[in-house]
């Protein structure tokens, strides 16, 4: 057990989360992560109800550990969603993708643990006035929907642990022991991840999708959506070829946005087109090198703790003090 505020408040054996990522946190992923000790967390942003019904359900057939749902406020039917959630004894939500004083009474008059996902100080310390119990720092390496400001995780995570007092969990870039130990360096006290967790044997999406985490290399994530201020981290393809070229040229927002059409992440997280489909991952990527199971990832992370720290308490010890 790893004794944080993040896993006492969650009741979990280790403050590892795994994000609530569009068609990829379903039920058997988040269930695999609850049941390895970490909290699983259900991404329905592109559910619909009955889906989301069925897969909770599901989900609460498949472990008796502490997990969570996510929902982006972007959805306009996001209160909706979210009521349900609770209504279906939900505890643990997490929040993104905009403004948390539209729900944060709803949440906290509801007795839930609400963890809200930022991109900078500002609306960090927003997110602690508004009562939420914990606030994901999420720097610009992290895959999908990124924030404006571009802020990194080495830079973002310590200036919001300075700026609240609740506690921070850091994500983006995060993928093995030396990326948790680093994050705890800077004042997180939990993780959360997940680039790596769609490369496991659970996850959801196709196999395509998989190995191209898994044979990604270091430069092949890019972003996309700039022209029109969402910024997007994707594995390179001839699609983000094609949208990145129009942004150089100065076409159109408006016509970027034809061009992207809808369902691009379906098309290549479910279907598996690695040239037509956004395949939204982090700069993580180039580190992951073989598909595994969830409880192997949490093996590897935990049991990788150890050696880590001695390395560093070994190159420290000479330190006055």
């Amino acid at each position: 057990m790893i004794k944080t505020r993040v896993s006492d408040l969650l009741g979990i054996e280790y403050p590892i989360l795994k994000g609530g990522m569009v068609w990829v946190s379903n039920s058997r992923l988040t269930a695999a992560v609850s049941n390895a000790g970490g909290l699983g967390v259900m991404g329905i942003g592109a559910m619909d109800m009955d889906t989301f019904a069925k897969e909770l359900e599901a989900l609460k057939g498949m472990t008796d550990k502490p997990f969570g749902v996510s929902c982006p406020l972007i959805r306009p039917d996001y209160e909706t969603m979210l009521g349900a959630a609770i209504e279906s004894g939900v505890n643990v939500i997490v929040t993104s993708a905009g403004n948390p004083a539209k729900v944060n009474r709803m949440l906290l008059d509801a007795g839930v643990t609400a963890i809200h996902v930022v991109a900078n100080v500002r609306m960090a310390k927003k997110v602690e006035d508004l009562g939420y119990h914990m606030v994901v720092a999420e720097g610009f390496e992290a895959g999908g929907h990124n924030g404006r400001d571009e802020l990194t995780t080495f830079t973002l995570v310590p200036q919001v642990v300075d700026a609240v007092s609740i506690p921070v969990i850091a994500a983006g870039g995060i993928a093995d022991a030396r990326g948790m130990v680093a994050a705890f360096a800077l004042g997180a006290e939990g993780i959360q991840m997940g680039t790596r967790f769609v490369a496991t044997r659970e996850s959801p999406v196709h196999d395509n999708f998989k190995m191209a985490i898994v044979n990604a290399r270091d430069t092949d994530t890019t972003i996309t959506g700039r022209a029109f201020s969402d910024p997007t981290r994707v594995i390179k393809n001839a699609f983000t070829e094609k949208i990145i070229d129009a942004e150089r040229k100065g076409v159109d927002p408006a016509k970027i946005l034809e061009m992207i059409g809808s369902d691009r992440t379906y098309i290549g997280s479910v279907k598996g087109d690695l040239q037509n489909g956004s395949l939204m991952s982090g700069q993580v990527a180039g580190m992951i090198k073989e598909l595994k199971s969830v409880q192997e990832v949490m093996e590897d992370i935990i049991l990788g703790l150890g050696p880590v720290i001695g390395r560093l308490s070994d190159t420290f010890k000479t330190l006055p003090g």
